[in-house]
């Protein structure tokens, strides 16, 4: 399975493949993205007693396999830092170094690596027993312990018990573990493994550069908020990722993607025979879609109101594609790309009517008084263009 790699001592993050962005370069004074040149519409309304209380506005692109634009509604070049949509592009790093025969991964244990999980107890085993099996002590995770765990139920259960939760619990501990898993293949310091200097950071954006189409000293970095680096790309580029992980066989010999055809297929199956690992058992967009639409879609949200979509060809639809999302205000505590996130969905076709059903909790999200009476909404109302429809 095995495929030839760049190599990763190219230090990335010396240029840009991105023209309207500045290069990131140590010492010299952060990189500004200038403002879009119209402003995007209005995709959600927060809606209480008939009177609009937020507009939440934003981008999305829907990109056929081929990387023909199909649907879009406001600006595919917006540019958009991927966070936690980067995870299951870079975890190819890992199954093309052998990490899967090498510690005997299974699925559930690439899923959550691919995932942003909610802390839970099952996602805490699963992952002391890759890094039992690694010989790695948790203890060398540098993810911290912010918002640890996301799941509700799990976050009271800790704080009754009186004990503090710990890094393992971190939604991007699959992602550090991934990372270290990277380091103990190749005698690489455990130490530090988060700065984009250490040699599992450089094959790791490596390997992102290569499923962007792109090199390592084009990639514009920063960092993501658990301290690894993180990557920008105009929104349709995203989109178009996403349409290569729902049928990374479809992409030709002859584009440089091709190689990482057999890595992305495991990891794309992975995560959709294991959605709970993806994000959560509880509340978790991610999941619900996938467990709404079994085998035929795969989510993957990245924070500040980005979440990507890989739509698998099936009786739904007839042919794979890659959807990306952007809500410009960061997501409208959530509601705003939950709604955005269904309705999309809906109007390309991915969604049969009782997956849609199954999904109208996050289509129409609901403010509630303190005895659960519903008072308020977010709506969305948008409609995707057909690309072949705004051509002159």
């Amino acid at each position: 399975m095995a495929s030839p790699r760049p190599d990763p001592a190219a230090v990335p993050g010396t240029g840009t493949h991105l023209k309207t962005r500045t290069v990131n370069v140590r010492g010299k004074p952060a990189p500004r993205t200038p403002e879009p040149l119209g402003t995007p519409p209005v995709l959600v309304r927060q809606i209480r007693g008939g009177v609009v209380e937020s507009r939440h506005r934003g981008s999305i692109v829907e990109v056929a396999a081929d990387g023909a634009v199909r649907r879009l509604i406001g600006d595919p070049d917006t540019i958009v830092n991927l966070r936690s949509a980067v995870k299951p592009f870079g975890l190819v790093a890992l199954v093309e170094a052998g990490g899967v025969d090498e510690f005997d991964l299974s699925p559930a244990e690439l899923a959550i690596m691919a995932g942003s999980h909610s802390g839970e107890d099952i996602h805490v085993r699963t992952l002391q027993a890759v890094f039992r099996r690694a010989g790695i002590s948790q203890n060398f995770l540098g993810c911290g312990t912010e918002g640890a765990p996301l799941d509700e139920l799990t976050a009271a259960r800790l704080s009754r018990d009186g004990e503090k939760p710990g890094q393992v619990r971190h939604m991007c501990s699959g992602q550090h573990a991934a990372v270290l898993l990277l380091c103990r293949m190749n005698d690489w310091p455990f130490e530090e493994y988060w700065l984009r200097e250490h040699p599992a950071q450089r094959l790791y954006a490596a390997t992102v550069a290569r499923a962007f189409a792109t090199t390592p000293a084009l990639l514009v970095l920063s960092t993501d908020a658990c301290g690894v680096p993180t990557y920008a790309f105009h929104l349709h580029e995203v989109a178009r990722a996403f349409a290569m992980l729902a049928d990374p066989a479809a992409v030709p010999k002859k584009d440089s993607r091709s190689s990482l055809a057999d890595a992305l297929c495991l990891i794309r199956d992975a995560m959709l025979a294991n959605p709970e690992m993806v994000a959560g058992s509880r509340d978790r967009l991610d999941t619900s879609v996938m467990k709404a639409a079994p085998g035929r879609i795969v989510a993957k949200g990245g924070v500040e109101g980005l979440r990507g979509f890989a739509i698998l060809a099936g009786p739904v639809q007839d042919a794979p594609s890659g959807v990306a999302i952007k809500i410009e205000d960061g997501g409208g505590y959530s509601r705003a790309l939950s709604a955005a996130s269904v309705e999309t969905l809906r109007q390309v076709g991915a969604l049969d009517p009782a997956a849609l059903r199954a999904l109208g909790r996050y289509h129409r999200p609901v403010a509630v008084d303190p005895r659960g009476v519903p008072i308020g909404e977010a709506v969305a109302e948008f409609e995707l263009a057909p690309v072949g429809e705004l051509l002159p």
